[in-house]
């Protein structure tokens, strides 16, 4: 019987050998990493992303979708069994009903397997016939994606640094208060370690509130199942003179732990097989709360980019073993809140982030590009004339009274430098300029057979992220 096990073991261990390498040489995959700060639309993207790919009549500017060799797509469970799926016939019911409404965002990591069958172009094409194209793609939270940058420094850097940045915002006036009224020397105790967690916590939540991006650790935002856990239970202190079983060792201890259970974990798990990332940016909601955030979202940039470069500070390089991931998108979403005649300054404006993050990290090897797009067009564009003016304005349903209203959001302006040098520089507010941000609720539209939900460039993103993996 034990034989007889062993030997059942042998044949299963081969069978599965023989499904990798089966799926590695005729049914490839592409794991597409996404994420996004707070409120750039993840879950719409994925959503729109996945229906579009579906029923492509709305995506030419993906090759293989323009060319027809996208014969089919399909849905198929996901190969991860411990993660949860990510909701899309609940998302796109959302977005598409009778009502429609944006839906609710996700706070945890999710996958979704889509299956494409590709019919190859030329003689090639003709002999091997159709190939499958499996395309994963692993949702999670843009804050943990920071966290990556607490691999590269210990409690006292960390803390020097996230406090720096604390005593620049008005947000963590409560926090700092608090943490300056305890003593870092002072014995352990729990209710006090707790107290500061909340505080701290608060601040963070009125600085992602506020429409800063660097908002680190990030599991403090989204804890899911680890809320009230010792390994988030832990704040920042000034350098002191602090013994075994002070307050301070111990929160130093515990943001050990954070790293080494939490972070390390996570990104072994999921970054592992990633191939390509896709980031997400609300780069209008920085513009409108104004140069601290823009300077802010940089910061945030040149943190995700230090993470891939390499070199002996290539955090995720070493964690893994080997540099993955080769391309990399930075979506400005929300395109669809300006006219499209702003649409060009826009991405000049990502450009700049993205070069300044460049530069900065002295990244090399993936290829990396910014972009301007709307995931779900919400509005449609319209010109009127005001006081003997033609204003380019948007149309759409806002979100506060339900009512349609046409809005003139301003302009952005020409030279990316007139928003990056008084970001750079700490300017408090933008000196002539002011940039409104609206809040539109879903278009009711009526889906044309063979046709995703409308968008803006998710085709070009598209094409950018995976078109060379469909050829």
């Amino acid at each position: 019987m034990v034989i007889g096990r062993i030997a059942d073991g042998l044949a299963q261990g081969v069978e599965a050998a023989g499904a990798v390498v089966s799926e590695a040489f005729f049914e490839p995959t592409i794991r597409l990493g996404v994420t996004g700060f707070a409120r750039a639309g993840k879950t719409v993207f994925i959503t729109s992303l996945v229906s579009n790919l579906m029923d492509r009549g709305r995506m030419p500017g993906l090759r293989a979708a323009a060319d027809g060799q996208i014969t089919a797509a399909w849905l198929q469970p996901q190969p991860d069994d411990t993660i949860p799926r990510f909701a899309f016939e609940d998302h796109l019911a959302a977005l598409t009903g009778p009502q429609p409404r944006w839906p609710e965002p996700t706070s945890a990591v999710s996958e979704l397997r889509l299956s494409l069958r590709i019919q190859p172009r030329g003689m090639l094409g003709s002999l091997s016939g159709p190939r499958t194209v499996h395309l994963d793609i692993i949702d999670y939270p843009g804050e943990w994606l920071l966290d990556l940058e607490l691999l590269d420094r210990d409690y006292e850097a960390w803390s020097e640094g996230v406090l720096a940045l604390a005593r620049s915002r008005p947000e963590a006036a409560e926090f700092l208060a608090t943490l300056d009224a305890s003593d870092p020397a002072m014995g352990f105790e729990e209710p006090a370690a707790q107290a500061l967690t909340h505080s701290y916590t608060g601040y963070l939540r009125a600085a992602r509130a506020a429409g800063y991006s660097d908002c680190t650790p990030g599991r403090f935002l989204m804890p899911g199942e680890m809320e009230g856990s010792p390994a988030l239970t832990f704040v920042p202190m000034p350098a002191a003179s602090s013994g075994r079983g002070s307050l301070r060792r111990e929160m130093e201890r515990r943001y050990e732990a954070y790293k080494s259970r939490v972070v390390k974990p996570f990104f072994r798990e999921h970054f592992a097989r990633i191939d390509r990332q896709v980031v997400l940016v609300d780069l209008l909601g920085a513009v409108h709360a104004g140069p601290r955030a823009m300077e802010d979202l940089g910061r945030s940039m040149n943190s995700i980019l230090g993470a891939f470069r390499p070199g002996p500070t290539a955090w995720l390089a070493r964690l893994l073993g080997q540099k993955r991931v080769d391309r990399i998108l930075f979506a400005a979403t929300k395109a669809d809140h300006i006219h499209h005649s702003q649409h060009g300054r826009m991405t000049a404006i990502m450009e700049a982030l993205l070069r300044q993050a460049r530069d900065r990290a002295d990244f090399a090897g993936a290829k990396t590009r910014a972009m301007a797009i709307a995931a779900l067009r919400a509005t449609v564009e319209e010109t009127r004339e005001v006081d003997g003016t033609e204003l380019d304005m948007v149309r759409g349903r806002l979100m506060d009274t339900g009512r349609e209203a046409a809005l003139y959001p301003g302009t952005l302006p020409e030279d990316p430098a007139r928003l990056l040098a008084p970001a750079r520089n700490g300017a408090e507010s933008w000196l002539d300029d002011d940039f409104s941000v609206m809040r539109f609720a879903p278009a009711a539209e009526t889906l044309k057979l063979g046709e995703g939900p409308p968008h803006i460039r998710l085709d070009q993103a598209t094409e950018f992220l995976i078109g060379d993996r469909l050829t």
